[in-house]
């Protein structure tokens, strides 16, 4: 198909797609107006990243930094942070009213929570980051508590122990000494257990194996890295400590040994190189203790609400007019496609370029719809009419047709009844008896006869009457009103039309009536029956009467052919009861679609006092609706 057809069929089927597109656009509108209005509030965050005591912007550190955003994005959707949140607003919130997304190559997240209030939606997004901030801030803290508080005890037992140290004579007993040799063998072994036990965490930390699979990437999360860094620092404390406890044991030991050797001068020096010793593990356990908060302090990534969250104005759902814009788009696809289905399965004649293309046979006159007087003799009452102008283009074809051969007899048929075959060959008669001819007009339709009906005939006597009471041509034969057309009704039904059509008198009758008349029109059956057949091929000539959008293209092909098989001489198509709502979709008609679509009026200007007689008529488009005149010479054709 052409862009032409295309546009054609559009225009046809104009009223169903603006109609698809109405309720479409209406139902769609309609259904989102009534639905609950959800409000979407934003807040945006900034994850501040634990401060490094060595800048490295390597690769590394880019796939923790959004191993970090991404773990963030998950948790705040996680149950704990949302029941939290229901808990302090008072609240009942679902993960799904919490959506969250990174901004790409920035350290920002945008979190966007749903409601049907715009006010709590902006109070859960802003709650929300609170929650999610205390909550972090409490889980990085409680990483290094343990740490702190074990430092703490240790300093608060050396500090006993300097105390006591300080505070001992000279004459220190020997069972004084030997309980500081146990409490500093006791630390050794305590001490010694923790190196070990702080040495196997670090292997597991370190292996492969340490996150969740073994199919994990050899890139540690920043939760495992941060724990690595914990415990190299404490064993490299604790290692420290442990070396000057083996100090004190030493000279405790030494001390011990010497009290009863040697004098009390080397006694007071062991003395203070121990009370050293133990101030220096204890500089060194408040050292170790300032270093672990400022690596809590330094190692806790966090977030900051940078744009807080307001209450929406407009609602995120539902939007009517888009709603109603995307319905209406589904409403024309959907009557589109109704059309375009309809169209290809409709397998009617649609147009004059396809009734030619499909029959091989050229179309000579296209013939409007009449509005009015369907059963009548159109022509006659309107000589000025569009229609009587197509049937008069439709008489100058036939002559033209018969320009080496005289087209005396005419056959008017159709495929189906009810396509108009009768008022074309009695509209046809009477053009051709206005032009100046002698015509006669037979019915030979003997089983549902209507050319009587459409002259205002009686039909006592007619066609049957030739066969079955042995009457003469003349008999039969009457003038319409005062012109040249005579008419030869049907007559009676007889109960076997084709018995009576195919007989050598009926071949009589017709060779008669070319003696009487300059042309014959002849009225046939529809090809449903065999009469049309054998009428077809005793005449001069065929005229094919097709109604567009209704005759199937494989009926008029088997009727095409029926007629090439009997030898009918097949003068042309005539396209009849054609809308004139669309005269451009039926092909040649669109040349009389200007008459058509016009309205006009004839009245004597005499009636102006001007003297003259003639006629005019009075012309109004309906693109502009202007009224113009126009002045022809009077006179009857």
């Amino acid at each position: 198909m052409e862009i032409k057809e295309y546009l054609q069929i559009a225009r046809r089927w104009a009223w169903l797609l603006i109609l698809g597109l109405l309720l479409g656009a209406v139902s769609a509108f309609f259904f989102a107006n009534s639905q609950t209005r959800i409000y979407e509030s934003s807040i945006r965050v900034q994850i501040v990243s634990a401060v490094k005591t060595v800048p490295n912007m390597d690769y590394n550190s880019y796939v923790e930094q959004n191993q970090l955003a991404q773990t963030y994005v998950q948790t705040l959707r996680s149950r704990p942070v949302l029941d939290a949140v229901a808990e302090r607003i008072n609240t009942a919130i679902t993960p799904e009213q919490i959506r969250a997304q990174i901004v790409q190559n920035t350290q920002l997240i945008d979190i966007f929570v749903t409601d049907t209030d715009p006010q709590r939606a902006a109070s859960i997004a802003n709650t929300l980051v609170e929650v999610f901030i205390e909550r972090n801030s409490r889980m990085q803290a409680e990483r290094f508590n343990e740490s702190e508080r074990s430092l703490e005890a240790q300093i608060a037992q050396i500090d006993a122990q300097i105390e006591a140290l300080q505070s001992r004579s000279t004459a220190a007993t020997t069972e004084q000494s030997e309980q500081q040799i146990e409490k500093a063998k006791s630390e050794l072994d305590r001490l010694q257990t923790e190196i070990l036990a702080i040495r196997t965490a670090l292997d597991t930390l370190r292996s492969p194996k340490a996150e969740a699979g073994w199919y994990s990437t050899p890139t540690p999360s920043p939760e495992i890295r941060a724990e690595i860094n914990q415990k190299e620092l404490e064993l490299k404390e604790l290692e420290t400590t442990y070396d000057l406890y083996q100090q004190i044991y030493t000279n405790l030991v030494v001390l011990g040994e010497s009290r009863n050797e040697n004098s009390a001068n080397v006694e007071q020096e062991q003395m203070q190189s121990t009370l050293a010793l133990y101030r220096q593990i204890h500089a060194n356990l408040l050292s170790s203790y300032e270093n672990i908060r400022l690596a809590r302090l330094s190692s806790t990534s966090n977030i900051v609400s940078i744009e807080p969250a307001i209450p929406p104005e407009e609602p995120l759902s539902p939007k009517p007019v888009r709603t109603g814009l995307l319905g209406g788009t589904v409403g024309l696809l959907l009557a589109a496609g109704i059309v375009f289905l309809i169209e290809y399965l409709d397998d009617t004649v649609k147009s004059a370029e396809q009734a030619e293309a499909a029959l091989g046979v050229p179309v000579i006159g296209f013939i409007a719809e009449l509005e009015h007087d369907q059963d009548k003799a159109y022509v006659a009452e309107n000589p000025r009419s569009p229609v009587s102008e197509a049937f008069r283009t439709l008489r100058t074809n036939l002559e033209f047709a018969g320009v080496d051969r005289p087209i005396r007899s005419i056959l008017v048929v159709s495929a189906h009844p009810g396509e108009g075959k009768s008022t074309v060959a009695t509209n046809l008669a009477i053009t051709m008896a206005q032009g100046g001819k002698k015509t006669l007009l037979i019915d030979a339709d003997l089983r549902r006869p209507r050319v009587h009906q459409y002259l205002n005939l009686p039909n006592r006597v007619g066609l049957s009457n030739l066969f079955r009471d042995a009457k003469s041509l003349h008999e039969v034969m009457g003038q319409w009103k005062e012109t040249t057309l005579q008419v030869i009704t049907s007559g009676g039904l007889p109960p076997n039309p084709t018995d009576l059509l195919a007989s050598d008198r009926m071949a009589a009758v017709l060779q008669s009536a070319l003696e009487e008349a300059d042309v014959v029109v002849v009225d046939a059956p529809p090809f449903l029956v065999a009469d049309a057949s054998i009428l077809a091929s005793r005449v001069d000539g065929v005229l094919f009467v097709i109604h567009p959008g209704r005759t199937p293209v494989d009926a008029a092909q088997a009727t095409l052919e029926q007629m090439r098989r009997v030898g009918a001489n097949v003068l042309g198509l005539v396209l009849n009861r054609i809308p004139r709502n669309r005269p451009n979709y039926y092909g040649g008609y669109r040349y009389y679609s200007g008459y058509y679509k016009g309205e006009y009026s004839y009245y004597d200007d005499e009636a102006r006092g001007n003297g003259k007689k003639h006629s005019t008529f009075r012309w109004r488009t309906r693109k502009n609706q202007t009224q113009e005149e126009k002045t022809a010479e009077s006179g009857q054709e």
